[in-house]
């Protein structure tokens, strides 16, 4: 198969419409680092709310080379090769992230919702006002016991989450700062979602000194706290923060009911809506976009475009690179009553220069536009666009890495081709749901790329498995049947290809039909299975050809 040609399965695919608001990080949960923006199953509101976990794992059952070994979301196994465009141009450089190991993100504050603050002082609410996004909430209470060592000694150590809560407990009863308050809150979703304290651990403490009273020991648990109890408390305490104005309770308690963790799972945005614009009124940016997301999308409240401006306004004042995205695309396309093309491309700069991995598809979209031009202000710059789209990749951009892997596959953008940095870029989108890309890999494993990548059809068959499962995408389900039929990279299984060629067909696949048809005919003793159906204006077998990318004589492959 040539490389340039691969594409008699994936052909007729066509990537996913990126959605305008990008999967949630909630606040409860851990930090995702380079979490992408396509992973939404639609553009519908209950679809744009979908959690990141809730999306398909993908490389689960692979472990060779550069597929992925881990759950989405993770960097790719391999450092990036070094880029044409990560260091080149005066009109700014890639920012990097996590696969260049750039310096100049390294020292980037953390999302609002990442938990964490690069300094130890507390900010106060009456700060966030005149605070820029990103607006790190008060550092949380470690949970390696560290901190009690100066009043229980090196037995520190020993003292179970249980014990450590009830210290902390007892501690916080008799402070009443608003930053103390909301640690000890956190720190009880912590123990939480680890399970809660545990109910064996008193059988596990030592026995209490001769002539010592036992229960009024403080290293004997007296409670045995489940998880729900835990984030009832939490739930409380943050609610009496709520009460006193302090934003980041405000906040946490307002995703908490958006994510469902106060609800048993179940979304709830009549509660969370009040909260988000409660928080937004004392300058919180994180909860000012999502209470413009409740707005546009009819979320706990009536849809009002105005007001979803509104919103948008006050918290991109703030450098929310979510918000200034929505704004200039909004403001590009005629949505929400905007249409101001100048008003538009500054929203999309601004946002490009702020993107993170939570927010990266600013520079995604303008990437778009320089990459064909656009209006009398953006004029056609395919160097400038592959730089944009550079920065949006290593930032986690599903679609970006797409087009980058495609960019340098093929030669275009002024790319170079290269099969190290198209493989690469291809493996990190794939890695993060997109699955054109994983066609793409299967089609690279089908012929390899020495030395940067060895021919496996063992490979390619799981990528298209992947491709299939995840996305139902039509071409990947006649390749899985294909490969299925014919035992390329698996056991040799007619009736398990029968059922994929039944799903392609059912989607339009006039390959699958024909497959089909032969299959049927073969089983009732008539003209045996040929290798590949005949397309019109195409030759069902190509002669050895040399590979354009590696160089290397590759034998066509009749399903690609």
């Amino acid at each position: 198969m040539k490389r340039g040609h691969h594409n008699r399965v994936v052909e007729n695919g066509s990537s996913p419409a990126p959605s305008p608001v990008p999967p949630f990080q909630y606040h409860h949960q851990p930090r995702v680092s380079d979490s992408g923006n396509s992973g939404h199953r639609g553009s519908a509101p209950s679809n744009v709310r979908s959690l990141p976990q809730d999306q398909v794992n993908v490389g689960q059952s692979l472990n060779r080379n550069l597929t992925p070994t881990s759950q989405m979301g993770r960097q790719t196994p391999v450092q990036r090769p070094m880029s044409a465009y990560s260091d080149m141009g005066p009109r700014g450089r890639s920012p990097g992230g996590p696969m260049s190991g750039s310096p100049n993100w390294g020292v980037r504050a953390p999302s609002a919702h990442s938990g964490r603050s690069h300094d130890s002082r507390p900010i106060s609410y009456i700060d966030l006002a005149n605070t820029s996004y990103p607006q790190p909430p008060p550092a949380p209470i470690s949970l390696d016991n560290s901190q009690l060592r100066s009043v229980v000694g090196s037995n520190a150590s020993l003292l179970t989450m249980g014990q450590t809560l009830e210290m902390y407990r007892q501690n916080v009863k008799k402070l009443n700062g608003a930053e103390t308050q909301y640690a000890f809150a956190i720190y009880l979703i912590q123990a939480a979602r680890e399970g809660g304290t545990g109910a064996d651990s008193t059988s596990e403490n030592p026995s209490p000194k001769p002539g010592g009273n036992r229960a009024d020991s403080p290293y004997i648990e007296k409670v045995q706290t489940s998880p729900q109890e835990l984030l009832s408390e939490a739930k409380h305490i943050l609610q009496k923060l709520s009460d006193r104005a302090y934003p980041f309770a405000q906040y946490y308690l307002a995703d908490g009911y958006a994510s469902g963790l106060f609800n048993k799972g179940k979304e709830d945005y009549g509660q969370a809506f009040p909260l988000f614009v409660a928080a937004s009124k004392h300058g919180h940016a994180e909860s000012g976009y999502r209470a413009a997301l409740c707005y546009e999308f009819g979320w706990g409240c009536r849809k009002d475009p105005a007001k979803a401006v509104q919103f948008y306004r006050q918290s991109a004042s703030k450098n929310h690179p979510g918000a200034m995205t929505r704004l200039g695309r909004a403001c590009l396309s005629g949505d929400l009553g905007l249409n101001k093309y100048r008003e538009g491309l500054k929203w999309l700069k601004r946002a490009t220069e702020s993107a993170d991995v939570q927010y990266n598809a600013a520079p995604y979209h303008l990437g778009l536009l320089y990459e064909t031009g656009y209006g009398d202000d953006i004029f056609q710059d395919e160097i400038y666009a592959a730089q944009l789209f550079t920065q949006a990749a290593d930032l986690g951009h599903p679609e970006a890495c797409y087009r980058l892997g495609d960019a340098y596959e093929h030669g275009k953008l002024s790319c170079p081709r290269d099969p190290a940095l198209s493989v690469h870029f291809y493996t990190g989108a794939a890695q993060r749901g997109h699955p054109a890309a994983m066609m793409a890999l299967c089609a690279w494993y089908m012929v390899g790329a020495e030395p940067v990548l060895e021919k496996d059809e063992n490979e390619a068959y799981e990528w298209a498995r992947q491709a299939a499962e995840c996305a139902g995408l039509t071409k990947a389900e006649y390749a899985v049947g294909y490969f299925t039929e014919m035992g390329i990279g698996t056991r040799r299984d007619p009736l398990e290809a029968n059922v994929w060629y039944v799903k392609a067909a059912e989607a339009g696949d006039e390959r699958a039909k024909h497959r089909i048809a032969v299959i049927r005919a073969a089983a009732s003793g008539g003209t045996p299975m040929e290798v590949a159906p005949p397309r019109q204006g195409t030759k069902v077998k190509k002669s050895h050809s040399r590979n354009e990318k590696t160089g290397h004589n590759d034998k066509d492959c009749v399903v690609m």
